[in-house]
């Protein structure tokens, strides 16, 4: 009697002690399974690279592809007045009249619009900018955006061209350029665009065989990867 009061008894305690055990065992892995999921959670929210969002992006559309041009606040006039020019539609069939492989490909006279390839490299808009030269900030490296001006001989203060510009296309810079030419820029993508552009074949005066059209618009809200963003802005 005792033996089968004790079977009553043991019977559903051990059942108890089971059910909870089982019991246990799911919410500890419900718990553990939260924590998991927490941890990737956060592990995924920290791998995700930090966006900057950019004003004023200069996109240049080629027949070659898109390249995108991010301009310094530290050269004021130059950046306004690009930006002014590319909201007239002033550069619009406008052509890379100079391009030399493992230099600089050039661009933004509007003589190149008429039919006489001799006066390429000669116009503008009929003004000059003051010089904004200062290497503490930004030199003539792969990808800069530089101002084109006439010689020290006309031109002593190295004032720019009001619309000509060129883009450093040599790996490891021009920096024998530094303290002549204002840098008023940098590509942040689309540097293989200007590498095909620089390969293009070209005349005796490195004018292209075949005309290479840009069209220039202005992008607001243009998002970037900071990471990359820091690395491309690393002036020198």
């Amino acid at each position: 009697m005792l033996r089968g009061v004790q079977n009553y008894f043991e019977a559903p305690f051990f059942c108890y002690i089971l059910c909870f055990k089982d019991s246990f065992m799911k919410k500890a892995y419900h718990v553990l399974a939260f924590i998991l999921i927490g941890f990737f959670v956060a592990s995924c929210e920290g791998d995700e690279k930090e966006k900057f969002t950019l004003d004023n992006i200069i996109e240049i559309k080629t027949s070659f592809g898109d390249i995108h041009l991010w301009l310094l606040d530290d050269t004021p006039l130059h950046k306004e007045n690009f930006i002014a020019l590319a909201d007239s539609n002033f550069f619009d069939s406008i052509t890379f009249h100079r391009v030399i492989n493992d230099f600089v490909i050039q661009g933004g006279d509007p003589n190149t619009k008429d039919n006489n390839p001799s006066n390429d490299g000669l116009g503008g808009t009929g003004y000059t900018i003051d010089a904004e030269i200062d290497t503490t900030i930004i030199t003539h490296k792969y990808g800069a955006v530089g101002a084109a001006r006439m010689g020290n001989d006309s031109n002593p203060e190295r004032k720019s061209n009001g619309s000509q510009f060129y883009i450093v296309e040599n790996m490891d810079g021009t920096h024998f350029l530094d303290g002549e030419y204002t840098v008023f820029g940098m590509v942040l993508s689309g540097m293989e665009v200007v590498e095909t552009i620089a390969d293009q074949a070209t005349n005796s005066s490195d004018r292209p065989l075949e005309n290479i059209y840009m069209d220039i618009n202005i992008i607001q809200n243009w998002e970037f990867d900071g990471e990359e963003f820091e690395l491309l802005t690393n002036m020198k």
